[in-house]
């Protein structure tokens, strides 16, 4: 970018660009996950959601500003539990909610209604499902 100052150009150094490649995420802790969803938002930092898995918490990331999947990437989406073990009624539709909170409209309907009911294992969709739910893809890295 080229801005006249004065008489000279002088040109404006542009902060660079941060880019997550989240590969084979098997999830972790939810609210670890959405406070550093948030710092990436905060930060404007692009999010590459590639490799073969992205699991539980990993999925998320689907909530990042800048965000985009492969194709071939399997997620693996569940409800909260508190490492396998079931939540109370209460804990269980807080948890469900704010997951679900992090998903666009159609993604988030199917997860209240078929994923968050399933606690162990994962109700799965791929890349290209989601690409086709409206994520952008990843372009083939250089």
């Amino acid at each position: 970018m080229l801005i006249s100052v004065g008489s000279a150009p002088a040109l404006l150094a542009q902060p660079s660009r941060v880019v997550h490649v989240i590969g084979n995420d098997l999830g972790g802790r939810i609210d670890r996950r959405v406070a550093r969803v948030e710092r990436l938002r905060q930060h404007g930092d692009r999010v590459e959601i590639r490799g073969r898995i992205c699991l539980s918490a990993c999925t998320l990331y689907l909530a990042a500003d800048d965000v985009c999947v492969d194709a071939d990437t399997v997620f693996g989406f569940h409800g909260p539990s508190l490492w396998g073990l079931a939540l109370d009624a209460a804990s269980f539709e807080y948890w469900s909610q704010l997951i679900a909170s992090h998903y666009p409209a159609p993604l988030r309907q199917w997860y209240l209604e078929m994923a968050r009911h399933r606690v162990n294992g994962h109700r799965r969709l791929s890349g290209q499902q989601m690409i086709e739910l409206g994520y952008a893809p990843c372009a083939d890295p250089a």
